[in-house]
């Protein structure tokens, strides 16, 4: 993992992208304090829709004792 200045993020920019790009991450520091960090963009894994069905029981529906119904309150 790569630690950079603002300054040097400035002036360096594409190389850095080129670097996340190849998988490294990248840490953009103020004063010596770390503000941000670039990572490779992933694409989001698509929603499966019906992917509990079959596995949820008629319990799933039912109201919830009361001892836990005081814990939520």
């Amino acid at each position: 993992m790569k630690t950079v200045n603002v300054h040097e993020a400035k002036t360096q920019f594409s190389k850095l992208l080129a670097k996340v790009h190849d998988g490294e991450e990248v840490i953009i520091c103020k004063a010596g304090v770390p503000w941000a960090k670039l990572t490779p963009f992933t694409e989001d894994k698509k929603r499966i829709p019906g992917i509990a069905i079959g596995n949820v029981t008629d319990a799933f529906f039912e109201p919830l004792p009361e001892s836990e119904l005081e814990k939520w309150e």
